[in-house]
């Protein structure tokens, strides 16, 4: 599926109805250059969870937030490899049963589970967005046809 998005607002409405599609949690990983709203599309996600505030996690690598279902949201930016995201403890966020918003995918194409949600989105700044949403599983196939 392919989207055209003209403002902030609605990719953060994007995010938003992700995360209401996936009421028990799962995986999205997010790819596109910086500035493209990779971070917009999270804040989404965490407002429909509930929460005021979710800032970009660049540093930290991974922000936990006590909502329901629990967000995990990580930034790869700075991972060399998969390695260095297994070391953190990867597979115990994965066991956790939340939802897990992955910027930079990419840096980790090895450690992505089978079964997610893929969304590339193209453009940055004032330009609008190109956004492509690839399903890998059943379940994520209803969620793209219910957007």
């Amino acid at each position: 599926m392919e989207l055209t998005l003209k403002t902030e607002w609605e990719m953060e409405a994007l995010g938003e109805r992700i995360a209401w599609a996936l009421p028990g949690g799962g995986f999205v990983a997010l790819y596109g250059d910086l500035g493209a709203g990779k971070t917009v599309l999270c804040r989404g996600a965490g407002k429909a969870l509930g929460l005021d505030h979710l800032s970009s996690p660049t540093f930290t690598i991974v922000q936990e937030y006590p909502t329901v279902p629990p967000l995990f949201h990580f930034d790869a930016y700075r991972l060399a490899d998969e390695d260095e995201l297994y070391a953190m403890g990867f597979e115990d966020y994965l066991d956790r049963g939340g939802l897990i918003l992955m910027e930079w995918a990419d840096r980790v194409p090895l450690a992505l589970p089978r079964e997610r949600l893929d969304i590339e989105i193209v453009g940055s700044g004032a330009d609008h967005r190109t956004v492509r949403l690839t399903p890998h599983g059943t379940s994520y196939e209803g969620l793209v046809k219910a957007l």
